[in-house]
């Protein structure tokens, strides 16, 4: 499975439908996930994609990982107050989400997901 990339649309259906339930969230998701905040004139951005690439295929089914564009989708941006990019959003199934910023390598993204998302 490769990354998916979310509009607005699909983040309400698969992530938290915050127009519903506004100041709250509440995950709908069936399997933890992360989500990349990135641009595509980013150079960081750019050098995450393929870790992304590659993360998404080894945790096949277990969990989703998303890309958002943030000039495209400035609403999500603004909801995960998105000041830097690339961020990561790290979405376990009990929905406490945990932020990073910057490109991480493949090690510290696994060990992210191992302990964040699949503990």
């Amino acid at each position: 499975m490769a990354t998916i990339h979310l509009n607005k649309g699909q983040f309400l259906v698969r992530i938290a439908d915050y127009e519903k339930s506004p100041g709250k969230f509440e995950f709908l998701g069936d399997k933890p996930v992360v989500i990349d905040f990135y641009a595509d004139w980013c150079g960081p951005c750019k050098m995450l994609a393929p870790v992304l690439e590659e993360v998404s295929e080894k945790y096949a089914g277990k969990v989703d990982v998303y890309k958002v564009n943030v000039e495209q989708e400035e609403e999500l941006s603004a909801l995960f107050n998105i000041r830097s990019i690339p961020t990561l959003a790290f979405i376990p199934m009990d929905g406490k989400i945990q932020i990073t910023q910057g490109a991480v390598g493949k090690p510290q993204l696994e060990e992210a997901i191992e302990h964040i998302l699949l503990k």
